[in-house]
């Protein structure tokens, strides 16, 4: 029950329901669910659909968070078509429920109002900077993501929307008190328990096995004696780690690079400018536009006639003023516009993709460029990263050359680059060594040109300079290995397993006979259990605290016995001979506890809920081809 309090506090279904996954499905995809379209379906939840292109946009946002999350681990982890069907169908399953619950909260009458939907832009982290909104970095984003403000903040609104009925299934939960104080004496429980090891291996070393039995148990598990497929391989590893540590870089050329590049080492001219802003492409648009621009003209205060009329009501708040930038952060019309200003200066009407804009240039910085001494070391830096890189790629390229040219030797290829070729003794795809352990490289030592053919492989990249070229000497194929072969491995293996059975087998007896009272078994075989020891849930043997903690209460002073196996994977018998109650103050509370149990609480409640909504609707799985009702 605690285990599953702790993992219910962060379980992955919690986060994966209450999570607003905004860049995932927003930044990449959210115009996808508000488009329609006779493309393909991926599922069906009643009339409504999500279509195969919404299903492969968010499964490949998900695939990429997890590949930064989990690097090479989830590769192996792709790698693996049933893993890559599971991956598939969770993601699926997860819009599913999505759509499930927007629906329902469409039912109950739930709504957004654009007040939330505007403090919910306002206050995401990914249009901040220096800790306030940043009118331009979210208008960039946008843009880079091909979405208008109205298509962002529709999707906004319906993450919004399903986020407010899971709360609310969230806030109808609490926990009782004397269920929390319960809760915190069985954490806070101790044992009292003994322990009588039986060792394995002594059980093993007495274990007998005949030349009959060893050949039927070699008979009966053919896989534990097969060799897999194996090959010898030789092969030439290029890695540009060193090579920058070994160019040389002098002072001219830094000062030389500084000269030609100062653009790098500088700031920018940036501009500052307000704007008033009226929405749409056309001619009413743009008649606002320009008798507002007319207004200007005839003396109206631009910060007060951009609160009042500007379609940008983020900037026209603070009177349409926006930060600082740069050439190529704005819309193209409007950053040759606010270019061609000078300072107070007010342009006509101009056409973007947002609308019609009226600018005023604010103000005007002008570039800096850093001195020499400043940037040398990092100038230094980056020209040997340069030269690296270059003799790397020059050096691959020879290598693919020659590998290429000579296909039946790696040498040749080997004295281009001043390599050395280096070579293994049967390796199968489970044990590969170092690089070799690649997939990639598997994939090429197993494949039929590379293995049957004798030829060299391509260059293959593991790594950011990082490449490797293989061949096969010598190969073998899986078989099972001759019974003489391995009729030592035989025996010994089913010595392991006649040992575990018989210390199974006597510590099923011990146990029957000290719950049958009889103690005197014990002296009989020569054992005795260890001395009393005190233990929490967390104790340092889980196996043991599991076992220990799931034994019923002692009654009458007399112990209770129970049989796990220790880390060593010896038998353990445990002898619990008493149950220390924690003394918890009833009107104590803990916060944490209680937040716990909530919850887990509010989990259980979240998935019946998506449970009932499942039965009621009608979810279809075209692209699985899989129906549930």
């Amino acid at each position: 029950m605690m285990e599953r309090m702790r993992e219910g506090a962060s379980s992955i279904w919690v986060k994966i329901i209450l999570g607003l996954i905004i860049l995932s499905f927003v930044f990449a995809g959210v115009g996808s669910y508000l488009a329609g379209g006779s493309e393909q379906v991926a599922a069906k939840v009643d009339d409504r659909e999500i279509s195969q292109r919404e299903f492969e946009m968010a499964y490949q946002n998900e695939r990429n968070r997890m590949q930064a999350q989990l690097g090479d681990y989830f590769s192996t982890l792709m790698g693996d078509p049933a893993y890559v069907q599971q991956f598939r169908r969770s993601v699926l399953d997860r819009m599913v429920n999505d759509l499930l619950i927007e629906q329902r909260a469409n039912e109950l009458g739930l709504r957004i109002s654009d007040q939330q939907v505007r403090q919910t832009i306002l206050s995401m982290p990914e249009f901040q900077r220096d800790g306030e909104f940043d009118n331009e970095q979210y208008n960039a984003l946008l843009r880079r993501s091909g979405l208008t403000p109205d298509m962002f903040a529709e999707s906004m609104r319906t993450d919004l929307l399903r986020q407010q009925l899971l709360l609310a299934i969230q806030g109808s939960d609490f926990a009782l008190g004397n269920e929390v104080t319960a809760l915190i004496k069985l954490e806070r429980q101790e044992r009292e328990i003994r322990t009588l090891t039986l060792d394995v291996a002594e059980f093993t070393n007495k274990a007998e096995v005949t030349d009959e039995e060893a050949q039927a148990y070699y008979e009966q598990n053919p896989l534990q004696f097969t060799r897999p497929d194996q090959v010898k391989a030789a092969y030439i590893e290029l890695s540009g780690t060193n090579l920058k540590e070994t160019l040389n870089v002098s002072e001219d050329d830094a000062k030389a690079y500084y000269d030609e590049n100062q653009n790098k080492y500088g700031t920018a001219e940036q501009r500052q400018a307000s704007h008033i802003l009226v929405q749409g492409k056309g001619s009413e648009a743009r008649t606002k536009a320009e008798n507002l621009l007319s207004e200007l003209n005839n003396g109206a205060d631009f910060a007060e006639l951009a609160k009042t009329s500007s379609d940008d009501t983020f900037s026209g708040k603070d009177g349409g003023k926006l930060d600082w930038f740069e050439r190529g952060v704005m819309d193209p019309a409007f950053e040759e516009a606010a270019f061609g200003l000078n300072k107070g200066e007010i342009s006509g009407v101009v056409e973007s993709d947002f609308g019609y804009h009226i600018i005023k240039l604010d103000d005007i910085k002008e570039p800096q460029v850093k001195s020499f001494a400043d940037v040398r070391d990092e100038i230094l830096a980056e020209l040997r990263e340069q030269r690296a890189a270059e003799a790397f790629y020059d050096l691959q390229t020879q290598l693919a050359e020659k590998a290429f040219e000579m296909p039946d030797s790696l040498e040749d290829a080997a004295e281009a680059v001043d390599a050395t070729v280096q070579t293994t003794d049967f390796i199968s795809q489970s044990d590969a060594p170092g690089v070799l352990a690649n997939p990639a490289v598997q994939q090429a030592l197993f494949s039929p040109e590379v293995r049957e053919d004798g030829l060299n492989s391509d260059v293959i990249e593991i790594g950011p300079e990082h490449v490797v070229v293989v061949r096969v000497d010598d190969s073998r194929d899986e078989m099972v290995l001759p019974f003489d072969e391995v009729s030592a491995q035989v025996k010994q293996q089913l010595s392991v397993v006649k040992g575990e059975e018989a210390a199974n087998a006597k510590a099923d007896e011990l146990v029957a006979a000290l719950r049958d009272g009889n103690t005197d078994v014990l002296a009989d075989e020569g054992l005795s259990f260890s001395e009393s020891e005190t233990i929490n849930r967390m104790g340092a043997d889980r196996l043991v605290a599991q076992v220990a903690f799931g034994l019923a209460k002692p009654a009458a002073d007399k112990p209770v016995y129970g049989v796990t196996r220790d880390m060593a994977g010896n038998m353990l018998i445990i002898a619990l001979d008493n149950v220390i109650e924690a003394d918890v103050d009833a009107d104590a509370v803990d916060l944490q506890m209680t937040q716990q149990l909530e919850q887990m609480h509010a989990q259980q409640d979240v998935m019946a809920t998506l449970d009932v909504l499942r039965n009621a609707a009608k979810v279809s799985y075209p692209v699985l081809d899989t129906t549930t009702n």
